[in-house]
């Protein structure tokens, strides 16, 4: 089997994402890394002359998305009509760090 990848990489590539490899797990996920890209290979071997690269699967996509339109919306006074608890026209929420009683 061809060595697509390196240890070295392995490592080099583990340090660019932030990945913790240990000395033990390093081996390991080499061989993994170069079977996965050595199932890939089948890939290399269709006839793609002539064919256009495309950079979604869809094709010619535009945007689905409705314009931005402002509308009118609740006032301050409905938002707050069903809330449990308000405070000076906010709604007041347990704190969830810490500090706060309610």
């Amino acid at each position: 089997m061809t060595q697509h990848v390196t240890e070295k990489d392995v490592r080099d590539i583990a340090t660019y994402t932030r990945i913790a490899l240990s000395d033990e797990e390093l081996p390991q996920m080499t061989k993994d890394l170069n079977d996965i890209i050595e199932s890939l290979k089948p890939i290399t071997e269709y006839d793609l002359e002539g064919v256009e690269p495309t950079f979604h699967p869809i094709g010619s996509l535009s945007n689905v998305m409705r314009e931005d339109v402002e509308t009118t919306s609740f006032t301050q006074e409905e938002a707050l009509s069903n809330a449990p608890k308000q405070q000076d026209g906010c709604f007041l929420i347990p704190a969830i760090l810490g500090g706060g009683d309610q």
